[in-house]
Order: structure tokens, then C-alpha cells, then sequence
């Protein structure tokens, strides 16, 4: 087996392989940091890698094997962790060099999960400082480009981990996301992404758990490897009060063990709050309704009038981060990203009414999706409105453009269809639906009832067989 066949392989294929001895960790590691050595200086999606602590834990996991110890499921699989993961005696920064020094003394519970299931972490991948916007790039370590297109962004904030899933630098990522940060860049990379039920996955990290909206995700070429990841990291942790009310891995339903999907009702949003959608991403999506549709299942568009509570969530958004930042600015204004500084200002000036009135708005719009699912038992929409933008997009106040037609900024005219499902806590996973005429990737997303989260992964299943997309590799991967 070359290196390339290494590098690409599922993380499911390499665990069987390696449980029935005919791959070894210690070549596959190998392969992959090899891989990571020569794909850092283009796309600059590491901040810090583990050669000598991957290597390690790939020989402890060849010899476990040569044992015949019990093994977990990701036993001997290369992984990476995004840099606002604590990680136990490993640098995690948050993409600030507020955090340059910072190594905690504990695992955050999905590391400390992924590692129990066996996985080789390989190193600590790229973000914007603390993960305020939709692009991977700051000034404590540059721009991380999208492999497809080194001109372009791969997205953000979990922008680093997509670009090394994407180029064969670790077949698992985990990535966070608050605002679409693991949507959007698996997205803008060709991979899949999970942002799971609100509590499924715990995110011990949040300043407030009990109005949390980060979600904790899988990020994967292939749909099954992000089942097993999410099998891994799911579950309560005593420090995330969502997490010990959340729903739990629910069964999958009858109608979705096999291929017909007759009974099966689905929602079209053709449109959140943003005017315009790319030609070749819609009728992508469309492609890919049309797809669920040859299996039976009933496609309709959803006409409803909804409030997607786009200024009211940037309220919420900007002042969380003025108040969480500000302790920071004496010392640190002059290394911290400007869009952040901007996003703090604006932030600075809303009133405690409006703050409230957006979380009251929250309310709303959950139980306005709430509804949707008494009719619908999915909705599906496209995953951006357009493909990754440049690698230098100003994301304070850069304007989208669509086809010639300017339509706002990031949240209003490319992510619109992401932040709303964070509000919610509804699970939502992109799939890549194809190419556009730019040569870069398409997605189509899935989002469910509380507690759905399997049920999306086997409709992306479905769709990632009838319309296969992992066997496409980035230029020079």
C-alpha cells in the first residue's frame, strides 16, 4: 500500500486493518506526519505537532495489538485536535498570543474520549483567536489556506482541522463550533461535518454551560468515520450541565435501516436571511433532494415565514465576546486580531435590553423549528450560500458577493444557514454535494429533531453513496 492510500484512508478501514494486524500504527503515523512535514508550509494548518509523542503512542498501540489486548475503536488511528481543545500537557493556544504559554494540566472529555478509544493524536490544528469568525487566519500565525484553492479560505474557525482532513493529514479532526465553525469549513474543504444535538457532546470549556451554544464535532472525509468519532466523544460530562440532560445516542428509526425511504418528509429551506444563493450550490442541493427523493422519500419547500434573528444572534455573538475579551486589552490590544477588536466594540454597545430581547428571540426561533418538525422529519438546506471565499476576506465588514450582486456580510450573505441551528441546538451535518464551476466544493445540509443525530448520519450515508464524493483529492495532496 503507497502513501497516498495511507493518507486517504478511512479511519474505520485503518482501525479494522489494524485489528486484524495487516496495517501497522507506526506505519501509518509515520505516513501521516511524513504527510503533515511536506503540507505545512502551503497550507498552515498546524500549530503544533507531535512528532515524538505520536510516534510514541504509535508504538504502545502496535505492541497493544501484537498483545492481543481489548482495543478501542480508533485504536491506532491518526487524529487532531483544533488549538480551543484542552489537551493535557500539549500547548493550547485558542489562536491567541494571549495563550502563546498556555499547556493545561487536564484533557478536555472528547480528547480524554478519543484518546480511551485509542487514537494517535497527532498535534493541534489552526483557529482564529478564540474562534470569533468564519475564517482561519490571525496574527499569531498567518492564513491557512483551503487545499483545493490556496487563494481561497478554508473557513473557520475549525479551519485548520478541515484543511488537513481534507489534504490526508489525519483522517479525524475534531473541530468546535459556535456559529457554524464545523460546518462552514468542512464545507468550504469537501468533508463532513457534525454539529450535534445540543448536550450530546459535551463542551467543558463553556463560560456559560447553561445557555451554551458551542457544540464539540467530528470533521471526516467519510460519514461512517464521523459516527464512530461521534460514538467516541458522545455522552455527559459533570462539568457541562447540558450534557447531563442531554438526549443521548437515540436509535435509528425502522424506516432508515435500509435504502427506502418512502414515509420519509422532508423540508426545503431554500433561503434563511440571506438574498442570494450561488447557481451551482443550489442546484447542487437540489441534486442532492432529488437524490432522497429516487429512494421515495416526499421533498417539499418550506414557505413558512421565519425570523432567523440575524441581528438579535450577532448581539448575543459581539457582546460575549467584548465581555469575555475585555479583561485582555491592556496588556494585549496590539497583538489581537483586529476583526476580533471590532467584533468587541460593536459588541460594547448594545444594552442589556437588547441582549435580553435576543435571547428571548431564541426562544422563538427554537420553537419556530420546533414546529417545522411536526410536519417535516428533516430539513435540508444548502450549507453556504456560495463557495470559499478569498484567503484575506475582511470578515468585520467584508461584503459577499454572489454572481455580481453584493448581499452582506458573512452571517447575512454566506453563513446564513449555520448560526440558527446553533441557537436552536438542533443537530445539522454538511455533506458535500459536488463541485461549482470554480473548482471548489459544494455542501448540502441536514439538520434534525433533538436527538437525530444518527438519523442525519445515515441520510448523509444514503447521499454519500447515491452521489459519492470522497474519492476526490485537493490538488498536490
Amino acid at each position: 500500500m503507497d502513501d497516498t492510500d495511507l493518507l486517504f484512508m478511512p479511519a474505520t478501514r485503518a482501525a479494522a486493518l489494524i485489528r486484524r494486524r495487516r496495517l501497522s500504527p507506526v506505519e501509518l503515523t509515520q505516513a501521516v506526519l511524513a504527510a503533515i512535514d511536506r503540507q505545512q508550509p502551503r497550507l498552515n494548518c498546524f500549530v503544533t505537532v507531535l512528532h515524538d509523542q505520536a510516534m510514541e503512542s504509535a508504538r504502545r498501540a502496535e505492541q497493544a495489538v501484537m498483545d492481543g489486548a481489548a482495543l478501542g475503536p480508533l485504536h491506532g488511528v491518526p487524529l487532531h485536535i483544533k488549538d480551543q481543545v484542552d489537551t493535557a500537557d500539549v500547548l493550547t493556544t485558542h489562536g491567541s498570543a494571549i495563550f502563546a504559554s498556555n499547556v493545561p494540566v487536564r484533557d478536555d472529555a472528547t480528547a480524554a474520549r478519543l484518546k480511551a478509544a485509542g487514537g494517535i493524536m497527532l498535534g493541534k490544528t489552526t483557529m482564529p483567536e478564540f474562534g470569533h469568525k468564519g475564517l482561519t487566519d490571525g496574527p499569531s500565525f498567518g492564513t491557512t489556506r483551503n487545499p483545493w484553492d490556496l487563494s481561497r479560505t478554508t473557513g473557520g474557525s475549525s479551519g485548520g482541522a478541515a484543511a488537513a482532513v481534507a489534504a490526508g493529514l489525519g483522517p479525524l479532526g475534531l473541530g468546535t463550533d459556535g456559529a457554524g465553525s464545523v460546518r462552514i469549513p468542512a464545507a468550504c474543504c469537501g468533508i463532513v461535518g457534525l454539529k450535534a444535538t445540543l448536550g450530546s457532546v459535551p463542551w467543558e470549556a463553556s463560560a456559560d454551560t447553561f445557555a451554551n451554544n458551542v457544540y464539540a464535532g467530528p470533521m471526516t472525509r467519510t460519514v461512517s468515520d464521523a459516527a464512530v468519532m461521534f460514538s467516541v466523544i458522545a455522552g455527559p460530562s459533570e462539568r457541562d450541565a447540558q450534557s447531563l440532560r442531554g438526549p443521548g445516542i437515540a436509535p435509528l428509526p425502522p424506516g432508515l435501516i435500509g435504502g427506502d425511504l418512502h414515509g420519509l418528509r422532508v423540508g426545503y429551506i431554500a433561503r434563511a436571511c440571506n438574498a442570494k444563493v450561488q447557481a451551482e450550490m443550489a442546484e447542487n442541493t437540489l441534486a442532492s433532494l432529488d437524490a432522497l427523493a429516487t429512494r421515495g422519500a416526499f421533498v417539499e419547500e418550506v414557505t413558512d415565514a421565519i425570523d432567523w434573528m440575524e441581528l438579535p444572534g450577532r448581539i448575543m455573538y459581539q457582546a460575549g465576546f467584548f465581555v469575555s475579551c475585555t479583561p485582555h486589552l491592556a496588556q494585549w490590544h496590539n497583538q489581537m486580531d483586529p476583526v476580533l477588536l471590532a467584533f468587541m466594540e460593536r459588541g460594547s454597545g448594545f444594552s442589556l435590553t437588547q441582549f435580553r430581547e435576543a435571547q428571548f428571540a431564541r426562544t422563538q426561533l427554537f420553537r419556530t423549528i420546533q414546529g417545522l418538525f411536526g410536519r417535516y422529519d428533516v430539513l435540508v438546506t444548502p450549507t453556504l450560500t456560495r463557495t470559499a471565499l478569498p484567503a484575506d476576506f475582511d470578515a468585520a465588514d467584508g461584503q459577499i458577493e454572489i454572481e455580481g450582486e453584493m448581499c452582506g456580510i458573512t452571517r447575512q450573505g454566506w453563513s446564513s444557514y449555520m448560526y440558527p441551528f446553533n441557537l436552536t441546538g438542533h443537530p445539522a451535518v454538511t455533506i458535500p454535494s459536488g463541485f461549482a464551476k470554480d473548482g471548489l466544493p459544494t455542501a448540502v445540509q441536514l439538520v434534525g429533531p433533538w436527538g437525530a443525530d444518527m438519523s442525519l448520519l445515515r441520510l448523509g450515508a444514503i447521499l454519500e453513496q447515491d452521489r459519492p464524493w470522497a474519492q476526490h483529492r485537493p490538488p498536490s495532496a
